[in-house]
């Protein structure tokens, strides 16, 4: 089943508010517990509790450490509301110090030893790696240089250690996030007073292209880390027309502002039409180019689909003054658009790009691994009413090709006749359609 997340950032959003979010949802307490004792880190615990926000039951996630925490000024961050009612205990590891100066090559190594998924991991680098930037640009430097002062605390890096492995824990595929809500004034951070959003929040904000709305309220409701987290889990800026919503979680914040501090998470499900297809929206971008070259041409193909566009082509238009010219169109997840279009306009002469939302219906499909007498290959796997089709991938049928010196013909066949068998246990299942592939 597909897992849809919405946040509804109204509030604004940070490490610990999304990873107390999450939890409320039910992310396991247990895994949660046996991720974050695994850091090589010491000098912190980490505590979950109930508390009251504007009357609201809600869950707080608290990263204590042994000495001051470094998150701006703590003489207002910290409300009067907490009531304790469950403490994981304290652990202690050898390692670096919460108030060291890490850079990203240091928290990835963190990362590297800490007991969690593969897929959480990654999430976290993510951020990490989002974050890394901003605060590169915001201090002019590079990624690789520069240090992390707040965020690469202990308690921010439990923090986003905390939301990676929540996610992956309640298998979430999609999360929404329409827009976030910020305040306005001064903060105090590490760097001195600076304007909210902080430079490196607002530097996530712009590159990401994720909307802004000012609420008019003193105070700092989006901080770096929370901009990060959206800004590397968000697919989607916009909530499908109709949805239900089957669990709800509510994350406390820190802070005491004229807002109530909280973030309130949904789990989602869209009702499916009783058939073999299922269907989404996706987008075509399209750009009329008429002074680039095909070798031009097609190094921006590679460059688009390495950036997650689902599919790429161009082909030759007659322009006006009967100018000869290529029409380039690049589909695409909505949450790709920007840096798809970005990656365009910088690799390209177009100065213009159109954009159209599609509906579409798609059939189940998915990418399974399968042992050979040529290793192991991958074959996409698609279900239809009248049976089940196998494509083995391009790049394991070009690898064998190139190793074996055979046709890609010849052993496109033999790997859908034994990724047909193994699938199915006994080779007369499938029968092989004139288009070459195999269905039940």
């Amino acid at each position: 089943m597909k897992h849809t997340l919405y946040l509804e950032c109204t509030h604004g959003i940070s490490g610990d508010m999304t990873a107390a979010a999450l939890l409320d949802l039910g992310a396991s307490r247990q895994v949660l517990e046996q991720a974050l004792n695994s850091l090589p880190l010491e000098g912190f615990a980490f505590k979950i509790s109930t508390v009251q926000k504007a009357g609201l039951r809600a869950c707080d996630f608290e990263v204590v450490l042994a000495q001051e925490n470094h998150d701006h000024d703590m003489e207002y961050l910290h409300g009067s509301t907490v009531q304790k009612t469950e403490t994981i205990p304290e652990h202690s590891h050898a390692g670096h110090t919460h108030h060291a100066h890490r850079h990203l090559s240091d928290i990835n190594t963190i990362l590297d030893q800490a007991c969690m998924t593969d897929t959480a991991k990654k999430t976290a680098r993510r951020i990490f790696e989002i974050l890394g930037r901003a605060e590169a640009k915001a201090h002019g430097t590079s990624l690789e240089e520069v240090h992390f002062h707040e965020v690469g605390a202990a308690d921010s890096i439990a923090d986003i250690a905390a939301v990676a492995v929540c996610l992956d824990n309640l298998q979430i595929s999609d999360v929404i996030i329409p827009a976030l809500h910020e305040g306005c004034g001064t903060i105090r951070c590490q760097h001195g007073i600076l304007p909210v959003p902080v430079p490196a929040t607002a530097n996530i904000i712009t590159e990401h292209h994720i909307p802004l709305k000012l609420t008019g309220i003193q105070g700092e409701f989006v901080t770096p880390t929370g901009a990060a987290i959206a800004a590397a889990i968000r697919t989607s800026g916009q909530l499908p027309e109709q949805f239900q919503i089957t669990r709800i979680g509510i994350g406390a914040g820190k802070r005491t502002y004229e807002r109530p501090s909280i973030l309130r998470a949904m789990l989602i499900e869209t009702p499916e039409p009783d058939s073999s297809l299922s269907e989404d929206a996706i987008y075509k971008l399209e750009t009329n180019i008429d002074d680039c070259t095909g070798e031009a041409m097609g190094y921006v193909l590679e460059r688009l689909m390495n950036a997650g566009a689902k599919d790429v082509h161009y082909f030759p238009v007659f322009m006006k003054k009967n100018r000869p010219a290529y029409q380039l169109n690049v589909l695409c997840q909505e949450a790709d658009i920007p840096k798809l279009e970005q990656l365009i306009f910088s690799q390209t002469t177009t100065i213009g790009i159109r954009r159209q939302r599609m509906a579409r219906s798609i059939l189940p499909r998915s990418i399974q691994d399968f042992q050979t007498e040529y290793g192991l290959v991958q074959a996409k796997i698609c279900e239809t009413s009248s049976g089940t089709r196998i494509y083995p991938e391009y790049e394991s049928v070009a690898r064998i090709c190139r190793e074996t010196g055979a046709s890609y013909d010849e052993i496109h066949r033999k790997l859908q006749a034994i990724c047909c068998r193994q699938l199915s246990g006994t080779a007369g299942n499938f029968a092989q359609e004139s288009n070459g592939s195999y269905r039940e």
